[in-house]
């Protein structure tokens, strides 16, 4: 799970293995350790109808329709955009870059691109 944030603004990219345990029922958890505390975030499953993000603590929260998971494990759906108070939440697969990076992509998903190259 990566996440990017600018101002009001989520940005969540999720791998193959991350909606496979999504869809088994289970949250996804990360987080970052700074000097002095850890920041964390995870998606949480849940029953209701809308993607909401809060904080909680030293944590980013986000809770994510069980539909909506379903739907990005067995579609071809890309992502989910929501309004949660302030804030916009977008989520979506991470595709494999087009470019070269060093970072592993074996968990992301085929970049739909590739086939125009």
């Amino acid at each position: 799970m990566k996440i990017r944030i600018k101002g009001n603004s989520l940005r969540f990219r999720l791998t193959r293995s991350d909606i496979a345990t999504l869809g088994s029922g289970s949250a996804i958890k990360e987080q970052t350790e700074f000097l002095s505390k850890a920041f964390g975030y995870q998606i949480i499953p849940f029953d209701g109808e809308i993607m909401n993000a809060d904080f909680d603590g030293d944590n980013l929260v986000l809770q994510m329709p069980k539909l909506m998971i379903d739907e990005l494990a067995h579609t071809d759906k890309v992502g989910f955009s929501a309004i949660s108070g302030a804030v916009t939440v977008l989520l979506e697969k991470d595709f494999t870059c087009l470019d070269n990076v060093d970072e592993d992509q074996s968990d992301n998903f085929p970049n739909p691109l590739l086939k125009k190259y």
